[in-house]
């Protein structure tokens, strides 16, 4: 859950981070009740595996990719398959499109109110001293020191903890240079003359969380507080699961970890999750759904590519089944 968060943000703003974090992929190491119990959360969600499909009605089509938006050599396979369906097709559609990113880079150059808050209490009056010294420590690894870290909006702060210190590095050493499918996918389409769009624009991200209680944006940094210290391990497991195409398993994941490690209960972990999902996947994806069908209805026969971070393609409120819905025959493509 921490790290497709942090994901979102960082595709918002443009930044990737080339895979090379060590780390254990922790699906090793668990005990086998609870990769059990993982798998049986998963079964039954529509579209639960796979990260490339095609979405048919009449003489409209959708190709749609998961994505992952970090930067990492497994992309390449994607990316040669996805090459031709982009030459054919009338546009890509991604979730922010360069002019987006560019627009958001702007705003939070010239508004650091944005992610900072000048005004209110900081986070050490907040939160527990214990709290704040694991806090003020997790993002000291990340780069950014206490005092800077005390005055965060904590739906940023929460982004923060879900990104690894190693990845954290790397986009540092990158000045920022983009390394994940959908930015390598936009640079296909631009090489190829293609129109690139955006499914929602460049403020979404802080719209997410505007409404938070001051309680629930502290309890999103509890939440992400105990796995931080292992985020290189997490980020190592939630990585190979996409890459394997096991998509939902990549969420419920979040969720066993959080019962066993957050020190929060199942309740209210599970609220956390809700939450989360109904924030940052079901309602952008049915936000999403109008541009597709006028993409889809523009482009004709031509059809068009979407490409999106791949926990939007599954669940009964993913885009897969809101298009099945809209009438739409759905083939897996690499299955």
């Amino acid at each position: 859950m921490r790290l497709t968060i942090a994901a979102a943000l960082f595709a918002l703003s443009g930044h990737g981070a080339m895979a090379a974090c060590t780390g254990q992929n922790l699906f090793d190491t668990m005990p086998a009740e609870r990769a059990a119990a993982i798998e049986a959360a998963s079964r039954d969600v529509p579209f639960r595996q796979g990260l490339l499909y095609q979405a048919v009605r009449d003489d409209q089509r959708i190709t749609l990719v998961g994505t992952y938006h970090f930067g990492d050599a497994r992309h390449q396979p994607m990316i040669k398959r996805v090459r031709p369906l982009i030459d054919q097709a009338h546009a890509l559609y991604v979730e922010a499109a360069p002019a987006e990113e560019a627009r958001l880079t702007k705003a939070l150059t010239e508004d650091p109110t944005l992610m900072v808050d000048p005004d209110g209490p900081t986070l050490p009056e907040r939160l527990s001293p214990d709290e704040w010294d694991a806090l003020s420590q997790a993002m000291s690894d990340r780069g950014t020191p206490g005092v800077i870290t005390a005055r965060m909006r904590p739906w940023y702060v929460a982004l923060m903890l879900g990104v690894s210190p190693c990845m954290v590095r790397t986009m540092a050493e990158q000045g920022g240079e983009s390394g994940g499918l959908d930015h390598l996918l936009v640079a296909e389409a631009q090489d190829a003359g293609m129109p690139v769009r955006s499914l929602e624009p460049w403020d979404t991200i802080f719209g997410l969380f505007e409404d938070l209680t001051p309680e629930q944006e502290l309890d999103m940094i509890r939440a992400s507080l105990p796995a931080a210290s292992y985020a290189d391990d997490y980020a190592v497991t939630l990585t190979d699961a996409y890459f394997d195409g096991d998509v939902w398993k990549i969420w419920e994941f979040g969720r066993f970890d959080a019962y066993a490690n957050s020190g929060l209960s199942r309740e209210e972990v599970d609220r956390q999750m809700d939450l989360a999902q109904t924030r940052l996947m079901d309602d952008r994806n049915r936000a999403w759904i109008a541009p597709l069908l006028e993409g889809a209805a523009e482009a004709g026969d031509e059809g068009i590519v979407a490409a999106f971070g791949a926990l939007h393609l599954p669940g009964e409120a993913g885009v897969l089944s809101l298009l099945q819905d809209e009438g739409f025959t759905i083939t897996r493509l690499d299955g």
